[in-house]
């Protein structure tokens, strides 16, 4: 399946829902992927509830609580593993707008083991080109 598709965005919720309950980590988050293979920009949303997507789809949120843009090339390298969330973030790679600290308060959720075998097994399954 095709990275950033709704297949894609399907899958990855559906992993989520066996993590555990981290109450509090809850945001509705806007994703700008830009310089996409076709050379326009990719635009989904996330409902996060404590600490587990409940919902993505292509497009944009009215109601997010704030934007995380990257490139896509700098997102792949993010889910593969070579590129360090915390890293992009004070290079500037990644950029957060709107309420910074609800987006902040999901980052310890990409450290936990739970997430790091879903991105394992989500990334076998993802064809990035």
């Amino acid at each position: 399946m095709k990275y950033a598709s709704q297949e894609w965005l399907d899958r990855q919720t559906e992993l989520q829902q066996s993590f555990g309950l981290r109450p509090g980590a809850t945001a509705r988050v806007q994703y700008r992927l830009t310089s996409a293979p076709d050379g326009g920009e990719i635009r989904y949303h996330a409902d996060v509830r404590d600490g587990r997507a409940v919902e993505q789809r292509l497009g944009d949120d009215p109601a997010a609580d704030g934007t995380m843009t990257a490139s896509f090339a700098d997102s792949t390298a993010i889910l593969r593993g070579e590129l360090a969330p915390t890293t992009a973030f004070m290079e500037g790679r990644i950029k957060l707008t709107g309420n910074v600290a609800k987006l902040g308060a999901l980052m310890p959720l990409t450290r936990t083991a739970e997430y790091q075998r879903h991105i394992t097994q989500l990334c076998e399954e993802t064809d990035f080109s």
